[in-house]
């Protein structure tokens, strides 16, 4: 089922499978979420929980025993209950995720987004032409990756232009751009014109993920993703306490992890 929130800035649907947003528009039409597609990338914007990305041989331990549990684990593949809707009053959009641990354990997760944004939104313009800028930011040291997608330490620091990152990991030969939270927890989608189109505000969470499927084409998305913790690395042990970042919840506990996206919307009339 899909629910629908909307005012004179944005109409946004979210989707009780997985409690995924399905569609970000603005009022003349304009999407800016992925719509999906299964040649390139099926999903749109996912929640990551427990887990973040693969964890090695699909494996995790705790208390020196084996549990397996797929990628990115299981809250992207379960449906969610509405619990309250209203009506949005903004150009923005907040996500808050409330965690609660209803065991008499510790409970250790880890949480991350997945929203797929398109770029370009506009008809013949090139994805290259558009950008990930990291206000502020003037080198940037990304974690590493193995074949097997797992982490491996930061690599050299690498000097930015405007704090613009291209839209392509693989062109620095990443599978997923991957680096600690910058110091103002903001990631935006600049285009062509050198305008922040989709802003990314995320102080809850302590790192930042930046992706889109690797194709000899433009796939048309990136995906901004803020997680609370690293996916599985080479350089932390295999217990979930060892994990980069992984929290804890006491028995009876709970939090609530949140960010903003801001959608700054250009009227296609603007560029004629």
């Amino acid at each position: 089922m899909i629910y629908t929130i909307q005012n004179e800035f944005l109409t946004v649907r979210v989707e009780d499978l997985g409690a995924q947003l399905s569609s970000i528009q603005a009022p003349d039409g304009t999407e800016y979420l992925w719509q999906g597609d299964p040649d390139i990338w099926a999903r749109r914007a996912p929640i990551l929980f427990p887990f973040i990305a693969r964890l090695r041989e699909n494996t995790y331990y705790l208390d020196g025993q084996p549990y397996a549990i797929s990628t990115h684990g299981f809250a992207r593949d379960m449906v969610f209950s509405l619990a309250d809707q209203g009506e949005n009053h903004i150009s923005r959009l907040k996500k808050c995720h409330r965690v609660e641990n209803r065991s008499d354990k510790d409970m250790y997760y880890e949480l991350g987004a997945h929203d797929g944004f398109r770029a370009p939104v506009e008809p013949g313009v090139p994805m290259s032409s558009w950008s990930i800028r990291l206000p502020g930011v003037e080198r940037v040291q990304f974690y590493g990756m193995d074949e097997s997608c797992t982490l491996t330490p930061k690599g050299e620091a690498i000097p930015l232009e405007d704090g613009k990152l291209p839209l392509t990991p693989s062109t620095y030969g990443l599978d997923t751009m991957v680096l600690d939270r910058p110091p103002r927890a903001t990631a935006q989608l600049v285009d062509d014109w050198g305008h922040p189109r989709v802003s990314v505000e995320f102080p809850d969470f302590d790192y930042l993920g930046l992706w889109t499927a690797d194709k000899p084409f433009d796939t048309g998305y990136v995906c901004i993703e803020p997680w609370s913790s690293l996916p599985d690395a080479t350089f932390v042990g295999r217990e979930l306490s060892q994990k980069a970042g992984v929290r804890r919840l006491a028995p009876g506990e709970s939090e609530e992890l949140s960010y903003l996206t801001t959608i700054n919307h250009r009227e296609k009339e603007e560029k004629g």
